[in-house]
């Protein structure tokens, strides 16, 4: 048996090596093979008679022959299995080098790949981003730059109507006949529509009779919408036959204007009264106007207000004024809305006027106990990359107080509402930063309790994260032909490379939990982009440390938070540019931080008078400490239930309030509360019960002086004198008018004088000449009215 036998379940493997034994088993082996080997020998010798003849000596010699052949042989076989291994070593060192250097090469192409897919897909994402931030610069609503004009045609005759509107992104333009949508595609022969370069054109080919009707357009996009609308008549060659059908020019086509220069006599035939509502309803307070004389060219101006401002048509209100009807529409009520309305019909005559207030209660909250919502969200000094909002705290009378509030934000056009505090901030104001330069952004506010968190206030206006300076450092010069230059002062400092340091550096707002630091930009500042970077050190620690030290910070201020209580601050502000970093400002005054506001302090005596069967008029004294006061809110109770109720939902400024929705009959007590920016005071003292009925007539002690005369007149004139009539004033004061007291004065001296010692009963006088009417001052038993 050969020494090199393997089993034959391994002599398929061509690999098979006996290295794999010990050292001691191999030395066996081959011990064993060479005594085999010998003992092969010695039977030959005996087989061939050589055995019985030798002597030892030959025998001897023989054995050492045979031995030093098995040495040469195992030398030689050794040998042959050294070469081969060595052949099999190199065989595999070079396949090993090979597959190293094929990894090598394919690892070194996979990451080339890699690193060229994420330079792309960084490329892109920064695209993308420049993108956006360019479209949402550039992102407007709909407006109409030229509007739709009314045509007049014959028979047969082709129409184009067009317009021209701009906005980003690119409006979507639909056409309605008569609010009906006009779809080319059912009558391609008829309609034909086209748009290019914001110009839109809609062509009726042949028009017939049936054309003739009220045409519009209505352009949308993401922001918001803008229609026009014009009239088309066809007229008939035949005589005698209507040029156009009855009644297709609406009431609603722009062929009334609102003016207040002409004479009108306005009457209210029905008022709208005192509202109540509940956040998130739809609701409209109407009021009927008769004004004569009706003319359908010409009307008052009619002007809706809430607390003395105008309000304006909005995505929350709509205004409407026409057949004889005034009224405003709320799309979804929220307690921003509630106040005292006021319509107003100006004329030349003058201003005639209702008013009455509506209340809006809070939603049920969407867990039991929370607060209701915040309410009046408002955002100041923006600027590239930070905003102050601010709000207004909710009353809280039937459920526990408000502990904080969290700050919400959103990009315009996205639906993605973002957290800006991770904890609930406990004053009304709450300065954003992180914004993205050239974004519009818009906020709201929930309030947080024990039991839960409130819904979500009304959102803000938007605001756009954009730097005020910038406008002003540009300047237009306008030149022949309409053409303009702008010149930038970036243009003008020169080659700055790096930056000069920030200048007056100080403290705009202090806070328990923050402090806003301002600052001017360096001057001169350079073409490039300005960053800064803020340090702060405790007084008294001697080093430094950076606040901002992840992000760089755009805007000229910025708000720090986690300062220890109780500690003074110093900071210090240093500019960049893509050159270098500039070197330190001018290191702040000590700077604590505190609350600079404090709880206002309770509002003084409460009275409580009668005013009608359902209404109280609530006085209180103004609190002693009323700095920054949001106003106030009232309160009342049944006598004897101890359960308060809320009066109004958001804080009025002024101390005197109408308390209406009382029970007939019913003693009620009330109290009152101030709000600031940092909370509530305590409640005042309540009022002494009072029960609820109408108020008693006012007796003659109680009269009052009435009002001027209006629409003077100069009826005549004969050179000799000057007969003038007047309407009598709209107001008596509660007694019958007794007569008028008419002045005159020359028309280039300004002293008045008397023209009747006695009264005048008529509102009819003839005066003499070369006088000019201040006034006609009407009489009652309570006295003269004020000149008019």
């Amino acid at each position: 048996m050969s020494s090199l036998a393997v089993p034959f379940y391994q002599r398929r493997h061509k690999h098979f090596d006996q290295s794999y034994r010990n050292i001691q088993t191999r030395y066996v082996l081959e011990e064993y093979a060479a005594r085999k080997a010998a003992s092969r020998q010695a039977a030959y010798y005996e087989s061939s008679g050589l055995g019985k003849t030798t002597c030892r000596l030959c025998a001897r010699r023989a054995r050492t022959l045979a031995h030093e052949t098995m040495q040469e042989s195992r030398k030689r076989t050794h040998e042959q299995k050294s070469h081969a291994s060595e052949e099999k070593r190199i065989r595999f060192a070079s396949e090993l080098s090979a597959l190293e250097k094929e990894i090598h090469t394919a690892r070194h192409r996979a990451r080339e790949q890699l690193d060229r897919l994420a330079i792309q897909r960084m490329v892109e994402e920064n695209m993308a981003m420049e993108r956006h931030a360019v479209e949402e610069r550039i992102s407007r609503a709909p407006e109409i730059l030229v509007r739709l004009r009314s045509h007049t045609v014959w028979e047969k005759m082709s129409v184009s109507l067009c317009f021209t509107v701009q906005g980003f992104p690119t409006p979507v333009v639909q056409w309605y006949k008569n609010e009906e949508l006009i779809t080319p595609a059912s009558d391609p022969a008829k309609y034909r529509v086209e748009s290019k370069y914001g110009v839109h054109v809609l062509h009726i080919n042949r028009a017939d009779f049936d054309d003739s009707a009220t045409y519009s357009a209505v352009a949308t996009n993401v922001h918001g919408q803008a229609s026009t609308n014009c009239a088309v008549i066809v007229r008939r060659f035949r005589e005698g036959e209507e040029p156009h059908p009855a009644g297709i020019m609406p009431f609603h086509l722009p062929l009334s204007y609102d003016v207040c220069f002409t004479h009108f006599d306005v009457q209210f035939l029905e008022k709208f009264g005192v509202t109540f509502a509940t956040e998130g309803e739809t609701l409209t307070l109407k009021c009927s106007v008769l004004v004569t004389p009706e003319l359908k060219r010409l009307r008052p101006r009619a002007e809706w207000y809430r607390d003395d401002v105008l309000i304006k048509d909005s995505k929350w209100t709509k205004l409407y004024f026409g057949e004889g009807q005034a009224a405003l529409s709320f799309t979804h009520l929220n307690k921003d809305d509630e106040g005292l309305y006021t319509l107003r019909m100006i004329t030349k005559g003058g201003v005639n006027e209702c008013s009455a207030y509506l209340f809006v209660r809070d939603a049920d909250a969407l867990i039991a106990g929370a607060p209701g919502a915040p309410m009046d969200v408002k955002c100041h000094d923006a600027n590239r990359d930070y905003v102050i909002v601010t709000w207004k705290p909710p009353n809280t009378t039937s459920q526990s107080p408000v502990i904080g509030y969290f700050v919400d934000k959103c990009e315009v056009g996205l639906e993605n509402w973002v957290q800006c505090n991770d904890a609930p901030v406990k004053i009304c104001k709450y300065p954003v930063t992180g914004l993205y330069e050239g974004r519009s952004y818009i906020f709201r506010v929930r309030a947080v309790n024990n039991a839960g968190i409130s819904r979500p206030s009304r959102v803000s206006e938007p605001v756009a994260a954009l730097d005020p300076v910038d406008l002003e450092r540009t300047q237009t010069i306008h030149v022949d032909e309409g053409r303009k230059i702008v010149i930038s002062k970036d243009d003008l400092e020169g080659d700055i490379q790096i930056p000069g340091p920030p200048t007056n550096v100080h403290a705009s707002e202090i806070s328990k939990t923050y402090v806003v630091l301002s600052w001017d930009p360096p001057v001169p500042r350079g073409r490039e982009p300005l960053t800064y970077f803020i340090e702060k050190s405790m007084v008294g620690s001697g080093s430094w440390q950076r606040v901002n030290a992840q992000v760089a910070v755009k805007s000229p201020r910025y708000a720090v938070f986690d300062l220890a209580e109780g500690k003074s601050y110093v900071f210090r502000v240093l500019s960049a540019n893509k050159h270098g970093i500039s070197d330190p400002s001018e290191i702040t005054e000590p700077i604590q931080p505190q609350d600079t506001v404090v709880v206002p302090s309770a509002p003084g005596r409460v009275v409580a008078t009668r005013n009608t069967k359902t209404s109280v008029v609530v006085q209180w004294d103004k609190p002693k400490h009323e700095e920054d006061l949001y106003g106030y809110y009232i309160d009342y109770s049944v006598v004897g239930s101890n359960h308060w109720e809320p009066s109004n939902h958001k804080p009025i400024k002024y101390n005197r309030f109408v308390v209406h929705g009382l029970e007939t009959g019913e003693q009620y007590i009330f109290r009152v509360k101030a709000v600031n920016a940092v909370g509530f005071s305590e409640n005042s003292q309540e009022s002494e019960a009072i029960k609820v009925q109408a108020a008693l007539r006012r007796s003659v002690s109680h009269m009052a002086c009435p009002s001027y005369p209006h629409g003077i007149t100069l009826l005549n004139c004969d050179g000799h004198s000057m007969t003038l009539g007047w309407k009598a004033p709209k107001y008596s004061g509660g007694s019958p008018i007794l007569g008028y007291y008419m002045d005159k004065r020359e028309a280039n001296h300004q002293n008045w004088h008397e023209v009747n010692s006695s009264l005048i009963t008529r509102t009819i006088y003839t005066a003499l000449p070369q006088c000019i009417l201040e006034c006609n001052k009407p009489k009652n038993w309570a006295g003269d009215t004020i000149n008019q």
